[in-house]
């Protein structure tokens, strides 16, 4: 994984296999640096607070990995939201993220 900045945007770009996946690089639940994070698969872990959110498509996996009433509290605080994914286009050795 690796950060990169395009247009002013601190974007995430992820290789898993033969597939290039592309995210915000900030985590929406505490703003935690991804490309800093740990990566499973399609997977990544934000290294803060270890909520987890699928690179196909950003849906949440986990939000936090606190448990009990600390969870329950912190969902009320800051709901949890998916992660803002982008298309990737390879265009020979060049890859394209569709910012839209």
């Amino acid at each position: 994984m690796r950060m990169v900045n395009i247009e002013g945007r601190e974007i995430m770009i992820a290789r898993v296999g033969d597939s290039y996946y592309a995210s915000d690089n900030r985590c929406p639940h505490m703003g935690g640096n991804l490309s800093m994070g740990k990566l499973e698969g399609t997977v990544v872990t934000c290294p803060r607070h270890h909520s987890q959110f699928d690179l196909t498509d950003g849906h949440v996996i986990r939000w936090t990995d606190w448990g009990g009433i600390k969870l329950s509290l912190g969902k009320v605080l800051k709901s949890p939201r998916n992660l803002k994914t982008y298309d990737v286009i390879i265009d020979r050795d060049t890859l394209l993220v569709d910012l839209q």
